[in-house]
């Protein structure tokens, strides 16, 4: 028993050191400039996955960006698979360094985000509607820069540091 307790411990501290980090990304191209990439019309299509990564959701996000100096705003436009619609509008300001932070009507505080390279990591929590009543996570946005018109989004939400799902999103700039 005391040897798995151990070999637990250890192969727990080798995958938490097996992780990505965001400097990682330091000289990725293209940079993702983040108010540049979302200025305009975009146009996203996702999955939310559970914790057993089984499907359960699909939908179709329209985009709007406006720049105002060191402020984006992005106005989200949600079509799920079942027909329901929903909107978030994040205001989200430009801070040194390639630091963020953002505020939405639907999210518990500030989110705060890093650009490295083709990297945007956004982290934030929000409240999940689900049908047995509402539960605050916390998300972990990864957005990954591939052109100049394509960008993938792949989102861990976390419960009490645990991850108990997962969104994944395709977006594409027009």
């Amino acid at each position: 028993m005391k040897y798995a307790r151990a070999l637990i411990l250890s192969l727990s501290v080798f995958l938490v050191s097996c992780s990505a980090e965001l400097n990682d990304y330091k000289g990725t191209d293209p940079d993702f400039d983040l108010f540049s990439y979302f200025e305009g019309k975009t146009e996203a299509w996702g999955m939310v996955q559970d914790y057993t990564n089984k499907q359960t959701g699909r939908f179709y996000v329209s985009i709007d960006g406006r720049v105002d100096g060191d402020t984006l705003t992005l106005d989200e436009r949600f079509t799920y698979h079942d027909g329901k619609k929903d909107t978030r509008v994040w205001k989200i300001s430009r801070l040194a360094n390639g630091h963020y932070e953002g505020t939405a009507d639907d999210i518990i505080g500030t989110a705060e985000g890093r650009a490295v390279g083709n990297v945007f990591r956004w982290q934030y929590d929000f409240t999940l509607k689900l049908e047995g009543g509402d539960i605050d996570v916390s998300f972990d946005d990864w957005l990954y820069r591939q052109d100049e018109n394509h960008v993938f989004n792949i989102s861990y939400i976390k419960k009490y540091g645990a991850t108990v799902g997962k969104v994944t999103l395709f977006f594409v700039k027009k």
